[in-house]
Order: structure tokens, then sequence, then C-alpha cells
């Protein structure tokens, strides 16, 4: 390769590294004068790279956004970043599956021999987990108005049917957009009902033009991972569980410690623990301790041993082939159970 072709990739690869670029700086770091600096920097300008002149004391270049995508430079981990990124974008839930391939394939094809060969033994098989898929269009418009910091307005179609044929559209401050299990939900102050709320993506239908712009408010705890995981599992914005219960298992501690996650063991003897654990409901914890297949010695609250009390009765009905409705006397289910008990009482 030409000794000058040779430079001006490395001062391309300088200017993508950082912003601004004092002039002697990049003329050491290429070992070349300042003169050579600024007539290499005419010939990139000339292949469609937008690189402006800093004014000030040392004087510098910066590498702009331009209206056209110029020639992209990486170096081997970027390259090979960039293209496994591609290949789970498919998964990703925005529906830019097609558009990924294609870049995939163009950036392979440029593509030296020894990085193709890392990448072909990179293959990966992106499994799309959602059956909900966002226009990309709608993930640009949420997105422009969690940077722009203005007021949202759309129409939002609920998981069940609304209580009006034309409900009004929400009106919130969006605060981010975030991805979870292959969907992507957007995280905002709903100003109708004052309180956080994340609404499905692929639900949402924006209005235009956006409303006024806004200060945002602090997430409850300022962690929006956490803030959206607990939402989602059902516990308060600082991480605690609306259920929690005390137990004695006749298990080690070492054994039980695996599985609690962020619940609490307290070793009592070899094979004897005590365990301090969380849940959404009182019957989600209950089935989550008989999990243990041991021994249950409920230490408090009482919610906690009349929930076993009833998923005692709910599984000894399951178990009796000889029963098809649940007896007298047991709290009123949903589902399966609520359509049986209607059909006796007809």
């Amino acid at each position: 390769m030409p000794k000058t072709s040779t430079r001006l990739l490395a001062l391309l690869s300088l200017l993508q590294a950082r912003r601004d670029w004092p002039g002697a700086l990049l003329a050491e770091r290429l070992d070349v004068s300042a003169r050579t600096v600024r007539r290499d920097v005419d010939r990139l300008r000339e292949l469609g790279y937008p690189i402006a002149a800093v004014k000030g004391p040392d004087g510098g270049y910066r590498l702009d956004a331009g209206a056209e995508l110029p020639p992209l430079l990486f170096d081997d981990d970027q390259a090979v970043a960039l293209a496994v990124a591609l290949q789970l974008a498919a998964a990703s839930g925005a529906d830019i599956g097609e558009a990924a391939a294609r870049a995939l394939n163009t950036v392979r094809q440029v593509m030296p021999a020894r990085l193709r060969h890392r990448i072909d033994t990179l293959r990966v098989t992106a499994v799309d987990r959602s059956d909900a898929r966002v226009d990309s269009a709608v993930l640009t418009a949420l997105s422009a108005a969690v940077h722009a910091r203005e007021v949202l307005r759309f129409d939002y179609t609920p998981a069940t049917p609304p209580e009006r044929a034309d409900p009004p559209p929400r009106r919130v401050e969006p605060h981010h957009l975030v991805t979870r299990a292959g969907r992507w939900y957007l995280l905002a102050w709903d100003l109708d009902r004052d309180d956080w709320r994340t609404f499905r993506a692929d639900r949402i239908t924006p209005r235009t033009p956006t409303g006024p712009r806004f200060t945002p408010r602090e997430l409850p705890g300022g962690d929006v991972p956490a803030f959206v995981a607990n939402r989602f599992r059902g516990s308060d914005p600082t991480g605690g569980w609306p259920c929690r219960g005390e137990v004695i298992l006749d298990l080690p501690a070492a054994v039980v410690s695996a599985y609690i996650g962020d619940g609490v063991v307290e070793e009592l003897g070899p094979d004897r623990c005590r365990l301090l654990l969380g849940s959404w409901s009182w019957t989600g914890l209950a089935t989550a301790l008989g999990r243990f297949d041991t021994d249950v010695e409920v230490v408090g609250p009482p919610e906690l041993r009349d929930a076993f009390a009833h998923l005692a009765r709910r599984y000894a009905h399951a178990g009796d082939a000889r029963r098809r409705f649940p007896v007298d006397g047991d709290p009123p289910g949903r589902g399966v159970a609520g359509f049986a008990r209607d059909q006796q009482t007809r």
C-alpha cells in the first residue's frame, strides 16, 4: 500500500478516536509535518469526510457528521463487535431485521479474510422471543421525544379493551426508551395519573406535534434498569417486595442459598436454616418456598400461613380424580376455577 494511503488511514483512525485533535499533536502522532497533516486533511475532505477546522491557540481538526455517510474505518475488535450486534438485531424487537442482515452482508464483504474468518466462526442465531414487532419510525419518534424532553401524546392499545370506545390520548413526560426480553418499552411520567408508567412501544401510536418542553423528574432510586425490573416483578421502586415472609426449612443453608436470589438465609444447624424471602403475592411466595421439597415451618406473617393453607386445599383437589369442583369455603378463584364455579351455580 502506498505510504500516503497508509498515512490517510492512520489519520482517519485518529480523527475517529476523539472529538478534537490539535494539529501539532496529529503531526507528532503521525511523525509528519503540520503542512503534511493539512494536505492529508484536504485529501480526506475530497473523499467525502467532513473534517472541520477547530479555531484556538493550538488549532486543530474535528471529524463532523456529514450529509452522507462516508466510508468508515474500524479496527479488528470494532468490526467483530459490529458484526455480532447486527446478527442479534433481529431479536431486539425493533423491525430492523432485514436492514440489519443487509448491513451485515455489506460489512462482511469489505472485511479482510482474517476478520471474515472470525465472523464466520461467531455466527449467532438470533431467536426472536417476542411476538411484538415495533416499527422503527415509532422507536425514532419516542427516542426523539425523550432526547428533546418534550411532552408526548399518543394513542395506546392496552392488553384488555378500554372502558371507553374512544379513549383520550395519553400525555406523558418520556424518560427512557428501554428494551426487555425482546420488547421495547417507554418509561414515562403519566401526567393524567400522576405516576410512573411503562408502556409497550408496539402498542403506541404517537401523535404530532409533541407538547411543551419539561424538566425531567428524578426517577425513584435513580437506576433505570433496576426501576424497570422492580416494576415488572411487582415490587416497589426501592426494590422491596410487596410480600415478604420468614420460614424455617429442613435443608442446609448452602443448598438453599443457591436458589433464593435476593433472599436472606441464616444457618441454624447442619441441616436446618432460616429464610427470609419476598414475592409479588403471598400465593406466589408460598409456591416459591414449596419448590424446596422439604418441611416448612412458617415464622410469619399470618398471610403466608394462610397462603400455604389455600394452596394445600387447591393441590388436594387437583390430586383427587373423583372431584371436579372446589369445595365450599375455598376462596374465590379466577380462570378455569372461576368458570367451573359459575357452571355449578347456574
